[in-house]
């Protein structure tokens, strides 16, 4: 189940209450097919059942006997059928009762029939229909329960039979074996159902965590490095208000950074970064870096790349692009656009702000690539994982964490004092929300 299924059900719910209507509860449940199965078992092995004492209706000692109770086993099938369509229908209750009739047929079996045809392996009068009572036990508790209901179906054949005949004990073992074994399936499917609701709700949670973070890095994590340097600049009661946002922009990136949780998907995408307009010469390394002011995504429909990286040109950023228009989905289009604007953000923190970028949009057939170079210092070996243990998460959650939830990738390449370059690939046709998530290949 993906993020756009489960956004459609929970807005669908509130929807509904909006209207004054009781949602529909979507269940997602392994064992719903097994109640269904159940349910064609009981009816198939009562039509089974019917032709089989028709067919023997004039050997019976007491023919009336064995039609008043098929005919009283037609009339509860036809009231209660619809009880094992649903676990929440199928009772406790009810399974006791089922069981009684069929353990009920199988004692009074010697009261109708002759004990020459008993002996001789004549079947007992709920016959086969039995094991559906017993099933029903199995899907309901367990193999606890489904032992018990055997049990008690295997006592009631030795007592009809009055010794132990091959036959008789091959099939009291083969229900019990069989119930069991389904009663054990179903709870070990049970389990295996919690474990993944549970799993879907960290991973929910873990998307929007990351979702939170990576926003949370693109705007207030850079304005309060940004008022910390300004006020270290002017001095005065500014630098006592740029101490105050040292401290907070310290301890928010320690939460930010130890309440990540490692997503095997990725985080779920954000909005683009918000502008911070401030001259890209007064960012210093280890400082943070100006924000580039990325359009605003456009929702709906298809985007060409190359309106949202345009902006970006400047005396110190060179764009290049194809001829042709770029298309990629809007909200992927709008993603890409914000891991150039962080990746942007890097080059002047560590390369400076007398440092030149370059920005290459290639249009490949199945993707998207977009290359950002600049000729800074490059970035040392190891630096940027020490950067995200730091909680410095602009790599892992601006750049990596966007394009890991379109399908795509980011590659670094960096050679000391020759520069850094970012090469970001998008696959056609990929959305962040509801579709198919490929793996990062950094």
């Amino acid at each position: 189940m993906t993020d756009a299924d489960i956004r459609t059900v929970t807005g669908g719910m509130a929807a509904a209450r909006r209207h004054g209507k009781h949602p529909k509860v979507l269940r997602m449940s392994v064992e719903l097919p097994l109640w269904r199965a159940l349910t064609g078992y009981r009816i198939l092995t009562l039509v089974y059942t019917l032709c089989l004492v028709a067919l023997s209706y004039r050997r019976y000692e007491h023919p009336l006997g064995a039609a008043a109770y098929m005919g009283a086993l037609t009339v509860w099938m036809a009231l209660t059928w619809r009880r094992t369509t649903s676990p929440e229908r199928c009772t406790r209750r009810f399974l006791i009762a089922d069981l009684g009739f069929a353990v009920g047929g199988i004692l009074i079996t010697p009261l109708v029939d002759s004990h020459a045809r008993i002996m001789d392996g004549s079947p007992t009068l709920p016959s086969i229909w039995t094991a559906g009572a017993v099933l029903g036990f199995a899907i309901k508790g367990g193999w606890r329960w489904a032992a018990v209901a055997s049990s008690a179906v295997a006592v009631a054949n030795l007592v009809e039979r009055q010794e132990l005949a091959r036959d008789t004990i091959h099939n009291v073992v083969l229900v019990w074996v069989a119930s069991v074994a389904i009663g054990y399936v179903v709870e070990v499917a049970r389990a295996s159902e919690r474990t993944l609701a549970r799993a879907l709700q960290i991973d929910a949670a873990t998307r929007e965590r990351e979702r939170l973070a990576r926003d949370i890095h693109d705007s207030v994590l850079q304005v309060l490095a940004m008022v910390q340097r300004r006020g270290a600049a002017i001095g005065g009661e500014a630098a006592e208000l740029g101490r105050m946002a040292g401290e907070q922009e310290v301890a928010l990136r320690t939460l930010v950074a130890g309440g990540m949780v490692p997503s095997a998907h990725g985080a779920r995408p954000g909005g683009a970064a918000t502008a911070v307009p401030y001259a890209a010469g007064e960012s210093g390394v280890g400082e943070a870096a100006p924000v580039v002011a990325a359009p605003p995504p456009v929702a709906g429909g298809s985007c060409d790349v190359r309106a949202l990286l345009a902006p970006y040109a400047s005396a110190g950023v060179t764009f290049s692009e194809p001829g042709a228009p770029v298309e990629l989905p809007a909200a992927a289009a709008a993603e890409l656009a914000a891991a150039v604007s962080a990746a942007l953000d890097n080059v002047w923190v560590h390369a400076g702000g007398d440092a030149h970028a370059w920005i290459l949009v290639e249009d490949e057939p199945h993707a998207v690539i977009v290359t950002v170079r600049d000729d800074g210092p490059g970035i040392p070996e190891g630096r940027l994982a020490d950067a995200e243990r730091e909680g410095r998460l602009g790599v892992a959650l601006s750049i990596r964490g966007r394009l890991r939830d379109l399908g795509g990738g980011a590659e670094w390449v960096s050679v000391p004092g020759q520069g850094t370059e970012v090469e970001l690939t998008v696959p056609k046709g990929t959305a962040p929300e509801g579709g198919r998530r490929g793996k990062a290949r950094a």
